[in-house]
This record gives structure tokens, sequence and C-alpha cells, in this order.
């Protein structure tokens, strides 16, 4: 396992830095409803990992994280909500059979109040006629049809609904400049590493392809989690940058390692951020995820 670090002076209990483990990466397994044996969260808490190598970096400038979840409108009118009660209580009821019977019933004596009950009877007439227009090729809805007659719509019972999880990523800039020849070799064999490291493997045969390596992040301080800054879960590295030429101009030392290079890496998280992580003894120190 190979330790690579830039700077290469020794780091004290004083420094702030950031360790980079490559990890071999465990598929997740295919997931299970509770207590069905299968893994739900993936690679993120495996604890059996395969470390391939350390990396030790700088605190880069502009550090940041930003945690999201999608929320999005949604809405269910009057008429769609009497249709999702009446086809549970279809699949609720013990006799299947006479449920759907008594849910005919109760549709045929809605649509008998909606002959003579004022709104529910311009609503009968528009969704007809929406229905026979619709038949010679237009496109009219029963809403835009009862806004037009009625001045109403049906009341669409908006709100504002959770929708899913979002996947963190983070973005790292790091300038590279060799003091002396030793520092360089460091530096071409971190790009050199992360570089094989996101790269996938094809095997001997080449029928399949693996996933590449995973990567575990960590702000330390000295030899221990930073007390203040972020947690994070196992990352991929989904995009690499080096700009060789970091000051602008062509210059190398006589062995050829430039004279400043800059650094960009992109990574994103393997699983979504869920309160209970907050919980788990890794996020106890500082903000957490």
């Amino acid at each position: 396992m190979a330790d690579l670090r830039y700077p290469t002076r020794k780091l004290t209990s004083s420094d702030d830095y950031l360790h980079i483990k490559v990890v071999k990466y465990q598929p997740p397994g295919i997931p299970s409803l509770p207590g069905g044996g299968g893994s739900a969260t993936g690679s993120a808490n495996n604890n059996q990992v395969t470390v391939q190598s350390n990396i030790y970096l700088p605190i880069p400038q502009g550090i940041e994280d930003s945690n999201s979840v999608t929320w999005g409108e949604d809405t269910l009118n009057p008429i769609a909500a009497a249709g999702v009660g009446a086809a549970k209580n279809v699949i609720g009821s013990q006799d299947f059979g006479k449920g759907v019977i008594d849910e005919i019933k109760s549709l045929i004596g809605m649509t008998g109040e909606a002959a003579t009950g004022g709104n529910l009877q311009d609503l009968t007439n528009n969704a007809f006629a929406g229905m026979a227009v619709n038949s010679l090729g237009a496109n009219v809805s029963v809403e835009s049809l009862l806004a037009r007659s009625t001045g109403q719509i049906l009341n669409p019972n908006m709100e504002l609904l959770f929708q899913g999880v979002k996947l963190r990523s983070f973005n790292f800039q790091f300038d590279l400049v060799a003091r002396d020849s030793y520092e360089g070799q460091m530096i071409k064999t971190i790009i050199r590493t992360f570089k094989m490291a996101m790269a996938p493997r094809k095997g001997s045969t080449g029928l399949f392809v693996s996933a590449p390596d995973v990567f575990q992040l960590e702000y330390k301080k000295g030899s221990g989690k930073h007390p203040f800054l972020p947690t994070f879960k196992p990352c991929a590295l989904v995009s690499m940058n080096v700009n060789y030429t970091g000051s602008g101009t062509y210059a190398t030392y006589s062995d050829g390692t430039p004279v400043h290079m800059t650094l960009q890496l992109s990574f994103q998280e393997i699983n979504p951020v869920y309160v209970e992580d907050y919980e788990d003894s890794a996020a106890q120190t500082g903000v957490g995820y």
C-alpha cells in the first residue's frame, strides 16, 4: 500500500489536510426489504474495505458542501381522489367481488347526482363533450372546457411533496509546485495514481468491464478527524483535469517536471445522506455530512 503526500514535508499535529484513501470497489448487492437478507445501502457502509493507496493533500481553497433533496408540485383533484378511495376500498374489502359491485353502485349514484347537481352536471356535460370532440382529433381537456363555460376549475389540491434524494458532488483544485526532484516524482505518482484508480478494468478476456476504485475522503487535523469540517461518504472520481502550465506559461525543470501544475478533481458520493447517518460515530464530530 502506497502512502503519497504533497507537500512531502512531515505532517504535524497542527496541520490541516485532506486524506484520500483509494479503496477497492465493493458491489452493493441487490436491495431487499428489511429482513430480506440483501443490502439496501450499498458499499458505503461496507467495513471490509481494501485500501490501495493513501494520498495526503493540503486543504484546497474554496472548500464547501451542498446538501439537497428533490421536492415537486403535485395535484389531486376531488374526482381523482374519489377514484383512489374507491380503488382502496375494493382492494381492502374481504370479498373482492362484492367490493367491486359496491363501488360500481357508488359510482352510479354519483353519476345520477351529477345529472341534476349544478357544478357536477357541468362537469359531466363537459366530460362527454370533451370526449366527443377529442374523437374527431381535437385535444381539449375537461378542465379547460369547465373553465371556459363556468369560470371554475376542479380544486387541484396542490401541495409540494417530497420526491427523492440527491447525491452530493465535491470539486477540488490543488496547486502543485515541486520544490525538488523528489517532490516532482511524488506529484507525478499522485497524478498517475488518481488516473489509474478512476479507470475501469476490462480484465484478461475483455468480456466484462469492472468498476474503478472508489475513494474515501476525510478532512483531518494532525492524526485525527477535523473537529469542524464536513464528513464524506465514499465517492467516485467522476472527472479529473490536470493543467501542466498552471501559470499560463510552459516551464519545466531540467528533468522535465513542469514548474507549476493545477489538479482538479470532481467527486460524487456513491450513496445519499439520510438523517440516520448523523447518528453514526463518523459524523458526531463537526458539522456532520
